[in-house]
């Protein structure tokens, strides 16, 4: 075979090849083209088996994958679709027939629902540089920003969104509730405000809106706002602890039960932090108003889920003696005119004296009573006493013991003394050491109203 032979067969096989690699070049954008407009028609299992195919045989196909991520994406098959978004950034978009404002949204949602958030802050900022107008780019990397504790850069990109769409709702919440946690009260009001202006559906805003508003002792707005984010099944529990709260630091524990009811009804989780603030709060009010019943079976439900919380193990020990012992648990609980009828028996009974005066304290009594034995002291006068009876949860402080002795002086009675249900301070001891006062603690109080007469009070079921 000669040379020229020879020479002939590779230019004809070179010149093949070349019109080999020109036809599939020329066929390749055409599906390609097919595979976008089988997405545009909605029929995606088709254009998702048409860009494997394709892939098959070209990995490094942007817009392959592009389309085969969009196909993915109408079939709510996010995880797949971002897969194929992040071969599309990893080959390349400049040159191919991709529309990146389009794609960089759509991947920069994608990072953002699967955690990948600084993938996503980096979407956000590319968006940026193309569309540097558009409020919706600046609210995300300000959103994500703030998700990175990053409240310089946050604030910086949320207020310019707010500034191109001063009308968005969810710019001036997620402003308002990122200078909330900065602790910008002033600041943060306003833009929650302005949520709500635009918003008004918001339930999550009036919830921030309501605990600025506790915390600055505007109740009654606080009320208002923490009933409207109780719409929101996810804030309910919360809210209506804050009511309650309101309603605790008004003192007006009869309002503040029932909103912590309905807390406890809403609870889903005895084990989130609102469930268990829940209990605690309505176990503390039914505290107050000595019903110990409901106010026990609150932390009990609370050490049975968290036995460390807050002094629940504390205050189911203080008061076992209440579930053992009713006459105890008669003095706390009962009813004012009630309780007022054990302390009178326990000084004419247990203590022999005769009750001349009686008067309702703040949790508790005050009474006045002499010696009984007429005949055996006919010449010698008797000397009046002064008791107080306190069944407050809290320790009997050296105020309480400063305040009888004074107006045991005023009063010119040379003695007195106090009895609680709960305890004497250190200081309270002290101070009493060497007066004349003398104290009768939980365990003396149990032994005296172990010698009062069952018929003398009532006892409850």
């Amino acid at each position: 075979m000669s040379l020229a032979i020879v020479l002939i067969i590779f230019t004809a096989a070179g010149i093949g090849f070349l019109i080999f690699f020109i036809i599939r070049s020329l066929a390749m954008p055409k599906q390609v083209n097919t595979i976008a407009n089988l997405v545009k028609r909605g029929k995606t299992q088709l254009a998702i088996r048409a860009a494997k195919r394709f892939l098959a045989k070209d990995q490094h196909n942007a817009e392959a994958h592009y389309y085969l991520g969009q196909a993915y994406l109408a079939e709510n098959s996010g995880e797949l679709a971002l897969e194929e978004y992040k071969i599309v950034n990893q080959l390349g978009i400049m040159g191919k027939d991709i529309p990146e404002e389009e794609f960089r949204k759509s991947a920069g949602q994608l990072y953002y629902k699967y955690n990948q958030t600084e993938e996503a802050l980096k979407e956000y900022l590319l968006l940026l540089k193309l569309a540097p107008k558009r409020g919706e780019y600046y609210y995300w990397a300000g959103k994500l920003f703030a998700e990175r504790n990053r409240s310089d850069m946050a604030e910086k990109y949320l207020r310019k969104a707010a500034e191109l769409n001063p009308r968005d709702g969810k710019i001036h919440f997620e402003l308002g509730t990122m200078l909330y946690r900065d602790k910008k009260a002033a600041e943060a009001k306003s833009e929650l405000e302005a949520t709500i202006k635009y918003q008004s559906d918001n339930v999550q805003a009036y919830y921030y809106l309501g605990k600025l508003q506790k915390d600055a002792k505007d109740y009654r707005n606080a009320l208002d706002s923490f009933e409207k984010a109780a719409r929101d099944p996810q804030y309910r529990v919360k809210a209506l602890v804050e009511r309650g709260g309101c309603y605790m630091a008004l003192n007006a524990m009869d309002k503040a039960i029932p909103d912590l009811e309905r807390a406890v009804g809403a609870i889903t989780s005895e084990s989130a932090q609102e469930s268990l603030y829940s209990r605690y709060f309505l176990a503390l009010c039914y505290e107050k108003i000595r019903n110990m019943d409901k106010a026990i079976s609150q932390w009990e439900k609370i050490s049975a889920v968290k036995k460390n919380f807050k002094d629940v193990a504390e205050k189911l020990v203080q008061y076992q003696d209440l579930r053992a012992d009713d006459n105890i648990k008669d003095y706390f609980s009962s009813g004012q005119g009630e309780f007022m009828e054990i302390c009178k028996a326990l000084v004419s009974q247990a203590m022999d004296l005769n009750v001349k005066s009686g008067r309702a304290l703040l949790n508790g009594c005050e009474l006045i009573a002499i010696e009984n034995d007429a005949a055996k002291w006919k010449n010698v006068r008797r000397a009046p006493r002064l008791f107080r009876f306190f069944r407050s949860p809290d320790m009997v402080d050296e105020t309480k013991i400063r305040e009888i002795l004074e107006d045991a002086k005023n009063q010119n009675i040379p003695k007195s003394a106090i009895f609680t249900s709960s305890g004497f301070s250190g200081s309270a001891l002290e101070y009493a050491n060497s007066r004349p006062v003398e104290l009768f603690n939980k365990e003396r109080l149990q032994e005296l109203l172990g010698k009062i007469k069952p018929s003398t009070v009532s006892r409850r079921s």
